[in-house]
């Protein structure tokens, strides 16, 4: 060992600079330019640190519960409460270097647990609630669990079903509710075991960390057999944020966040837990059903100031915003829309570098903008994030226009979260430039500009946990890390990510194709669509598969047959009498599909050739949802999924 520093943190020998292991140990890579020059510190430490500098600032603010109370959390109660609850964990086994699955909805437990785990030497492993017992079993297995922590009775009848194949595992206890086995733990139970033993054994451990050691997995939703487990150290985390918040221009015990987004995502992972130890922000804990439709309720409560949304969450607040638009009047609808050119025009400008004082926004933001935030909840947010997932231009546009600018993250569970931002200094598309110290470059160019996304740093992650040859095909001997996108830059150095190589096309006559450029082309032509899904690989010619908006049960998050508000005006305005998708799809609704075939023809004049022009399409029965298995956790499309599912109707269309 060497290198010991105050809060807990040693950087321990033994270094390589890939490893697959649980137990590896990784070199730091620092600098003397002062980019790469951070402080070297653990977790546990930056909590121990913030909880004595703040410990009567609120940390952590409930859901409500069945009487519509929200507990919250001091910084010293919560590091108070890691502490007795990391105790309890080595008193029921837990093992270094082993881990600790995590299955449950965003809630302060949750939070505690995983840096519980943290303090104790263990590996924190979110698990997503959406996962089967075969999949749950999957990561429990593989990481080598001792604990498995589950929210309530629905996840911990999975984790019953398959105990029996988990040979690590010593205890399970749930967070919400009364277990329904003897030897299932309680919240309460496991809080007792804590506070009955000394601080003896968890302060040797905390000696021993090193933050140059794993202690998360985030298991990497895999289109093709078992998901891969990223393993992220402690500076791995503590470095990337460091490189985001001063571009973020966020400020210590000022910040407000609303946790919704899976924690077993990277994106939240930082937004959420890593920022809230670091800057001591406060955050509120929104209910399960947030992305179903009441997410707007916690906004309202806690007047978040920092705001993250997943392109889909932005979609769907487009969507209901549209809802709202058709019921004004004519005054209120000329108001509104002489507002967003005020507001387009202010942010143009500003991106090309013209900076004055345009009175006409000003006014527009005291006479529309500031009441269309207060309404969603957001009048405290100066910051705006998009990120998880390509968004469609339309949409960035739309809300630029409500003054709202969505600043663009890209990254991804290997570089420890966020590497390039698009804060909309340079340009209104694209995902930016790195954050300082880090590096970025295109690999193997094509006559197109376009390479695969390369990225480097002290945020790239340590290696697959178990799966050396896949951790050699994702990050080289210097350590670049190979994204598997495809990514041109501009004139001005911005990034633009134009596909996913897995997902290229490459069609029977030899032609290579990135669907997403074209889908996105067909949905900005017609915005009634929700989504456009390009398949040729090995065909012909081109097809898609589109979704028409529908409204969704609340309660379920499952689509309705019943064609979304907007979609319904639109119909009725071309002529169609049509109220569901079936009716759409049954009589082959000629207006509605001679619009689609219009915006398609469209998009074609776009396409580079004749192979990349799309000649067939069809409807499909129903939007894309989570609870329809079209969408993973974080709403992003399963396209393998989708093909399964219509493998009958894609083969009709190719005959």
């Amino acid at each position: 060992m060497r290198h010991e520093q105050t809060y807990n943190t040693i950087l321990l020998d033994d270094l390589v600079d890939i490893t697959c292991n649980a137990d590896g140990r990784v070199r730091i890579k620092l600098d003397n330019n002062g980019s790469n020059s951070y402080q070297l510190e653990s977790i546990p430490g930056v909590l121990t640190r913030t909880a004595k500098l703040y410990p009567d600032h609120i940390a952590l603010v409930s859901r409500p519960d069945v009487n519509g109370k929200r507990t919250t959390y001091t910084f010293q109660e919560y590091e108070s409460t890691v502490r007795i609850v990391a105790k309890a964990f080595l008193k029921l086994g837990l093992e270094r270097y082993h881990g600790v699955c995590i299955i449950g909805f965003n809630s302060p437990e949750w939070f505690v647990t995983e840096l519980a785990t943290i303090y104790a030497g263990g590996i924190a492993v979110g698990v997503y609630t959406t996962n089967s017992p075969e999949a749950c079993q999957y990561c429990a297995e593989h990481s080598r669990a001792n604990i498995i922590v589950v929210e309530d009775e629905k996840q911990l009848r999975k984790i019953l079903q398959i105990k029996h194949n988990l040979p690590y595992l010593k205890a399970i206890i749930q967070y919400d509710g009364i277990p329904i086995e003897k030897d299932i733990l309680s919240w309460g139970d496991l809080l007792d075991i804590g506070k009955r033993e000394s601080e003896n054994k968890l302060s040797h451990v905390l000696k021993m960390i090193g933050i140059n050691e794993c202690c998360i997995l985030v298991y990497t939703s895999g289109t093709i057999g078992n998901p891969k487990a990223v393993m992220l150290n402690h500076d791995n985390l503590l470095f990337s944020t460091r490189r985001l918040l001063p571009v973020l221009h966020m400020k210590k015990k000022s910040e407000v966040i609303v946790s919704y987004l899976p924690l077993s995502h990277i994106a939240a992972q930082i937004i959420d837990i890593i920022i809230n130890i670091m800057l001591a922000s406060t955050v509120y804990f929104a209910d399960p059903s947030a992305l179903k439709g009441t997410l707007i309720n916690t906004l309202l409560v806690a007047q978040p100031t920092i705001f993250l949304g997943v392109p889909r969450v932005w979609e769907k607040i487009y969507e209901k915003m549209q809802e709202k638009v058709h019921s004004n009047g004519v005054i209120k609808t000329w108001i509104a829309e002489w507002a967003k050119e005020q507001a387009l025009y202010y942010y143009t400008n500003k991106i090309n570098g013209i900076n004055y004082k345009q009175w006409s926004y000003f006014f527009a933001k005291w006479l529309v903008f500031d009441k269309v935030k207060a309404a969603l909840g957001l009048n405290k947010c100066y910051i705006y994030i998009t990120g998880a997932a390509p968004i469609n231009i339309d949409i960035k546009k739309y809300f630029l226009s409500l003054d709202i600018p969505l600043m663009e993250i890209y990254g991804m569970s290997e570089c420890s979260g966020p590497h390039t931002i698009n804060d909309l200094k340079y340009s209104m598309v694209g995902v930016g430039k790195s954050l300082p110290g880090l590096y970025i470059k295109l690999d193997n160019i094509n006559e197109h500009d376009e390479g695969e996304v390369c990225m480097n740093g002290r945020h790239i992650f340590m290696g697959y946990l178990n799966a050396p040859k896949q951790t050699e095909e994702a990050k080289d001997k210097d350590g670049w890390l190979h994204s598997g996108d495809f990514g041109k830059f501009d004139s001005n150095g911005n990034l633009f990510i134009t596909g996913r190589i897995k997902e290229l096309v490459i069609t029977s006559g030899g032609e290579n194709v990135a669907p997403y450029n074209i889908e996105q082309a067909i949905l900005s032509e017609l915005s009634y669509l929700s989504n456009a899904m390009v398949i040729g690989d090995q065909k012909k010619y081109l097809i898609v598969l589109v979704t028409l908006k529908s409204n969704m049960n609340e309660k379920t998050g499952a689509p309705l047959d019943t064609l979304a508000p907007d979609v319904l005006k639109w119909a009725h305005s071309i002529g169609s009498s049509a109220k569901t998708v079936t009716e759409v799809i049954n009589s082959r609704d000629v207006a509605i599909y001679e619009e689609i075939d219009k915006a398609i023809k469209r998009a074609n004049m776009q396409a580079i050739s004749n192979a990349q022009k799309v000649q067939k399409f069809e409807i499909l029965p129903h939007d894309f949802s989570i609870p329809t298995g079209e969408l993973g956790p974080t709403l992003k499309l399963k396209k393998n999924v989708v093909q399964k599912m219509y493998a009958d109707l894609i083969d009709k269309m190719y005959e």
